[in-house]
């Protein structure tokens, strides 16, 4: 969507937000290389629809954090790891 003044309107993308919104997880979560983290840095200075939806997720993401504050009892922890262990016995083996 392009304004009359030829400035992208609200939700108008450029080409590259795509290859950008298809990484935002993997930003967010700080998992990408230094170079591709850069990059991205660069396109959130130069694209404000990319920059809120980066608000967006990041927001999402800390509250999910925040929520998610209890522990698993220490039983179940200890049945977990059994079954992993367990697993990779009969996957290795």
């Amino acid at each position: 969507m392009t304004r009359t003044d030829g400035r992208p309107g609200p939700g108008a993308h450029k080409p590259d937000c795509s290859a950008f919104l298809d990484q935002i997880y993997e930003f967010v979560d700080g998992e990408l290389t230094e170079r591709d983290l850069t990059r991205i840095r660069q396109h959130l200075d130069e694209c404000p629809p990319c920059l809120r939806e980066y608000d967006l997720e990041a927001a999402l993401k800390a509250l999910v954090r925040r929520s998610c504050q209890d522990r698993a009892p220490e039983e179940l922890r200890v049945r977990i790891l059994a079954r992993i262990t367990e697993v990779r016995i009969t996957t290795e083996g």
